[in-house]
């Protein structure tokens, strides 16, 4: 008898699924209506009604769906068999993009699919289609693209290799159809509170020009119904408003991977960096990136820390708060200020001459500050819950489909 912890079984199966037997291994290419099939050779053109709507791997995020707001077309003469079909799946077959998949759906309207792309069409008696497209998500099928792709020049994997492909499939349909409605119920949930986070997002950047007077404006136009009556914003430059600090050069050596008890947050251009020994600031500060890929960007930074010479630390002067200032330095989208040619960067001289707005009452700033701040912690709370779903997401995909390295011979 075959020792039960060596067969080929998920380590999480559905109730009713449970005494059917092992899952069966086999190949993409024995699952499919036809071999995998090349797309269309053409260049893409701007979209339009009447020609086709072209699919290109760079149409195609991440998460397998259309990027609906880049939609192109294509020039050439056509037929019926280049369209997508309810079910059918491409793949990308070269450059950095190589294994990503998409698994058409007819809301998406009518697409043809350019070369770069493979498509594959299960066969229905003999693999669920949406099983297939959740599958390709998995570890295991990205271990296969990895290993398959490791080639001299551009990666890349074709028709063959693709339909070579390992597959190891439950002995019923109906198990197959479980685990793909199971999970694609969590990617509708994730879908769900992605459009949320989304939304969150857009809100709060319209708030924030509402809440900010625009150039050439002394008021906001929307204020709060106390402060319609206070007046005008002041003007000033930043420098009136704040002291603005570089932060202290750090030696590489001193910069430390792990947290301990006496070592301090290190702050730079490139955010979180590591930990020093000493402290430069301790209490609530608005940070700016000077150079590199966070050139312009703010973070608000709160306990004891370390600045290093690639931050600017901006301490508010008396009458202006620190979470109101912050939101305006956002606003004010420094990295348009950076100077330099080979590594643009913001200097301690130029944002002093900025100018600001600024309400004389300090009510009306808290208010405005509580207000984002009360968005951001709403947006924060929907990423930390977007995240979670995303990884229990997949361990529930490491848990319902085998691993067939962990079988023994």
């Amino acid at each position: 008898m075959k020792d039960e912890t060596k067969a080929l079984v998920p380590r999480l199966r559905f109730p009713e699924f449970r005494d059917v037997g092992e899952w069966e291994e086999t190949s993409l290419g024995s699952c499919l209506s036809k071999h995998p099939e090349y797309g269309i050779n053409a260049p893409s053109v701007p979209y339009a009604e009447n020609l086709p709507t072209y699919l290109r791997i760079t149409d195609i995020s991440d998460n397998g769906q259309i990027r609906q707001e880049q939609k192109v077309s294509v020039a050439k003469e056509v037929t019926e068999e280049n369209y997508l079909e309810e079910g059918d799946i491409v793949l990308a077959r070269t450059g950095a993009s190589v294994g990503k998949a998409y698994k058409y759906r007819t809301r998406d309207g009518r697409l043809v699919f350019a070369g770069f792309l493979i498509r594959v069409r299960p066969e229905e008696e003999k693999l669920n289609s949406e099983l297939l497209f959740q599958f390709l998500f998995s570890e295991q099928y990205w271990r296969w693209v990895a290993f398959c792709s490791a080639r001299s020049g551009q990666p890349g994997i074709n028709g063959n290799e693709y339909a070579s492909l390992p597959l190891h499939l439950p002995p019923q349909l109906k198990e197959q159809q479980k685990i793909a409605d199971c999970l694609s119920s969590l990617d509708a949930l994730i879908a769900a509170h992605i459009k949320k986070l989304e939304a969150l997002t857009t809100h709060k950047k319209g708030l924030m020009q509402q809440l900010f007077p625009r150039e050439g404006e002394t008021v906001p136009r929307l204020r709060f119904p106390e402060f319609r009556d206070v007046g005008e914003w002041e003007e000033k430059t930043l420098a009136e408003s704040c002291r603005l600090q570089a932060g202290k050069f750090v030696r590489a050596s001193d910069i430390h991977e792990k947290a301990e008890a006496d070592r301090y947050p290190c702050y730079g251009g490139n955010g979180l960096r590591g930990y020093t020994l000493t402290c430069t600031h301790s209490g609530a500060y608005p940070l700016i990136g000077r150079q590199g890929a966070q050139c312009g960007n703010v973070n608000l930074v709160h306990g004891k820390f370390h600045a290093t010479e690639h931050a600017v630390v901006v301490s508010p002067y008396q009458g202006v708060n620190t979470t109101w200032i912050f939101y305006q330095l956002i606003r004010m989208n420094l990295n348009q200020y950076a100077t330099g040619q080979a590594q643009p960067g913001l200097s301690v001289e130029n944002l002093d001459k900025l100018i600001v707005r600024i309400p004389t009452n300090e009510n009306e700033q808290q208010e405005i500050a509580d207000c984002l701040s009360s968005l951001d912690t709403l947006i924060t709370a929907h990423t930390k819950k977007l995240e979670t779903l995303k990884t229990h997401k997949k361990g529930l995909m490491q848990q319902l489909f085998p691993n067939p390295e962990a079988v023994g011979s």
